[in-house]
């Protein structure tokens, strides 16, 4: 071998060493094997497409649903019903999961495929209806798209728990996160831009269309991962409403952290799924003013997204979604002050960093707090009280907004998620002595 062939393959193997610690988050998983490193990469990869699939589809949803004709009234309880609709699937879901234990399978058939097969049907259904038959089909496959990811949640959340040890949590979902964030604003931008040249309802259907594409590919990644034994479920207790409420009491942390979290999402609802049609029907933003000020936002959570895992590892999850929870509620404040699309800018901002940190720590807290041997019957619960909280809190802010306007969801969203966080704090307790970083 010549010196340039040699030296061509230490750059190599140094530029391969180098990808290997972005994706896990530094060196911490050097100890691990080389089948759980290789887990770790393959849900890197899973996130990318997924966030890129989520961000097109969550971005511009309300505002293809306005162009299809849909009111706000239409497009608030669109959202309460995918919220009902995932609440009533998840418990199924735990039980699919306890039942048949293949939870890799259940996350891909449902949540990975069936599901995003629905964002297809969405892109294309303008070519077969007109009028108020195309807005209620729309409405039921976006509703079918989101009640179908939340039966898989529970088979997801379980096998992500497996899949990623807890020494580097933080530090590997900070790097995950940070990819995603990437993802998602480079396919918001370049969207939106798709968008407003191509018009509507075109290139919103031309969204939602590529939305399936990146999907695919994140099932892709997620199929090939390799499914580590589930820990058997500690008790058999019924999934009965009784029974369950006899087993949630014995667990006061968990009711705790599920209590408060519904009022959190109750409060987040109400003004939710209004902010972008704000943006465009009283600030008068184009889709490409949508996704510059979406990528503003993530722009501010990758800046600190990477530093932000590493402080989870170090504080714990638990103190970093104490101190966001507290200070997340001045954003929708804020909203009531804005005249002109670019006072968005400087709440965007605060809503990345702030909201990246939430994400974190509250994902890795879920984590920490529910049974090992329970998690996909805990998660599912978690997600019903949430679920049920998101319906009504839609429900009530499309009624506020039709009645007494936006500035009515914007306050009242703020109260709520700073009463919530004020009970966090008061009842909600760190659940195990913090593990030190490797």
């Amino acid at each position: 071998m010549s010196k340039q062939e040699s030296a061509l393959s230490v750059a190599k193997d140094r530029l391969r060493q180098s990808f290997a610690l972005l994706i896990t988050g530094g060196d911490w998983a050097y100890g691990l094997t080389a089948e759980t490193r290789q887990n770790l990469h393959r849900f890197w990869f899973d996130g990318l497409f997924s966030s890129a699939c989520d961000n097109i589809y969550f971005t511009y949803l309300a505002l293809y649903m306005l162009a299809l004709g849909a009111t706000r009234a239409q497009i608030g309880w669109m959202s309460s019903l995918s919220s009902l609709g995932g609440a009533l699937l998840l418990l199924p879901g735990a039980m699919l999961v306890e039942r048949f234990r293949h939870r890799k399978e259940i996350a891909v058939i449902f949540g990975g495929g069936i599901a995003r097969v629905m964002l297809l049907l969405l892109a294309v259904v303008p070519f077969g209806l007109h009028g108020q038959a195309l807005v209620l089909a729309a409405i039921a496959f976006s509703v079918t798209r989101d009640s179908l990811a939340n039966l898989a949640f529970p088979a997801w959340v379980s096998i992500t728990a497996d899949i990623v040890p807890l020494p580097g949590r933080g530090r590997y979902f900070g790097s995950r996160n940070f990819i995603m964030g990437v993802a998602g604003m480079a396919t918001v931008l370049l969207v939106g831009e798709m968008i407003t040249r191509l018009g509507q309802p075109v290139g919103y259907q031309l969204a939602i269309g590529l939305a399936f594409v990146l999907g695919m590919g994140s099932t892709f990644y997620f199929s090939r991962l390799r499914e580590p034994p589930q820990t058997s479920p500690t008790t058999s207790v019924s999934l009965t409403p009784p029974a369950l409420w006899r087993e949630l009491r014995s667990h006061p942390g968990f009711l705790a952290l599920t209590l408060c979290a519904a009022l959190w999402n109750f409060s987040l609802n109400i003004a939710g799924p209004f902010f972008n049609i704000y943006m465009v029907q009283n600030l008068k933003a184009t889709a490409t003013m949508v996704g510059v000020l979406s990528v503003v936002s993530s722009i501010a959570t990758l800046v600190l997204q990477r530093p932000l895992g590493r402080l989870a590892d170090r504080w714990g999850a638990h103190r970093l979604q104490l101190i966001s929870g507290l200070l997340i509620p001045i954003l929708p404040i804020c909203w009531v002050f804005t005249r002109s699309i670019w006072h968005v800018v400087p709440i965007n901002i605060g809503s990345g960093i702030l909201w990246g940190a939430y994400g974190l720590a509250s994902f890795n807290l879920l984590l920490e707090i529910t049974p090992e041997g329970q998690r996909a019957r805990y998660t599912a619960i978690y997600q019903i009280v949430t679920m049920l909280a998101l319906a009504g809190g839609a429900a009530l802010g499309g009624w506020l907004v039709t009645k007494w306007g936006y500035v009515s969801i914007f306050i009242g969203s703020g109260i709520g998620r700073l009463i919530a966080a004020l009970l966090f704090a008061r009842f909600v307790r760190r659940p195990v002595p913090h593990i030190q970083p490797v």
